[in-house]
């Protein structure tokens, strides 16, 4: 998956299988971001906490150490983990399984407002 972020072209891999076909539903799902590299412990450990919520969203991964990514490697090369909710900074280091599921729900109640 490709998306923008400043000037430079930003390149994120799906992770958990969790890239489906969204067109059989009426809501896309959002899509949280994992900023990491390899190796990642506190990465590892976060993928596991996540697995709970993997039908709420889309999870990307982008590998802050691939010459694309330089500009996300010198912002977080020393914070990895660090999440995005839909391109919006959310958490870093490890998952706040209560933040998440408050941003979740929120962007939940948005999609049913609209529907």
């Amino acid at each position: 998956m490709l998306w923008f972020q400043g000037n430079s072209l930003q390149i994120a891999k799906a992770s958990f299988g969790l890239l489906r076909n969204l067109s059989a539903s009426n809501t896309a799902l959002p899509v949280l971001t994992l900023f990491t590299k390899d190796p990642c412990p506190l990465c590892d450990e976060a993928r596991e906490v996540l697995k709970p919520y993997k039908d709420r969203f889309i999870l990307q991964e982008v590998d802050i150490t691939l010459p694309e990514n330089s500009t996300w490697y010198e912002r977080y090369r020393f914070d990895i983990p660090v999440f995005h909710l839909n391109g919006q900074f959310l958490m870093m280091h490890r998952v706040n399984t209560s933040k998440l599921e408050k941003q979740l729900l929120k962007l939940e109640q948005q999609v049913l407002k609209t529907n």
